[in-house]
């Protein structure tokens, strides 16, 4: 059996972050809410917030590379916000590949029959789901190898 955790997954963006969070169990992970980035100082308030709230232990951070798989600026400039971050709430932050995930996460608000106009966040909200839940399978089959 998977040791229970808790995590927030987040999608770094200029404007926003969409922020995610997984049941105790480390199986589902759902989009909690969108954060509209004002100052590090907000940022850092909120997701202390939900930190405390839900008991958090790690932060999974969408890392967009290249589609060669390569670091770009805006990698470097996630990476630099995610490790103030990481020391200002005192969580571990591990990087989850996150290319693709916002196209992802528009295809299945369209499928659901939902609109892209009415929420510009929820994509946001998906795109973390889509990251962390990315990490709780990755580190499902880890554990179920031995490895983990």
């Amino acid at each position: 059996m998977a040791a229970e955790v808790s995590a927030l997954g987040l999608d770094i963006g200029r404007k926003r972050i969409g922020i995610a969070g997984c049941d105790r169990t480390g199986l589902v992970a759902a989009g909690l809410m969108t954060l509209e980035r004002q100052s590090f100082t907000q940022v850092v308030e909120v997701l202390a917030q939900l930190i405390e709230e839900r008991r958090v232990e790690v932060l999974v951070v969408g890392l967009p590379l290249t589609m060669a798989g390569e670091e770009g600026f805006q990698a470097k400039q996630v990476r630099r916000l995610a490790h103030r971050l990481a020391q200002a709430l005192q969580r571990p932050v591990i990087y989850v590949d996150e290319r693709l995930t916002s196209l992802e996460a528009e295809a299945l608000i369209r499928d659901q029959g939902g609109s892209l106009r009415q929420d510009k966040g929820l994509v946001d909200r998906k795109a973390a789901a889509i990251i962390l839940q990315r990490w709780l399978d990755e580190r499902r089959r880890t554990e179920q190898d031995g490895i983990f």
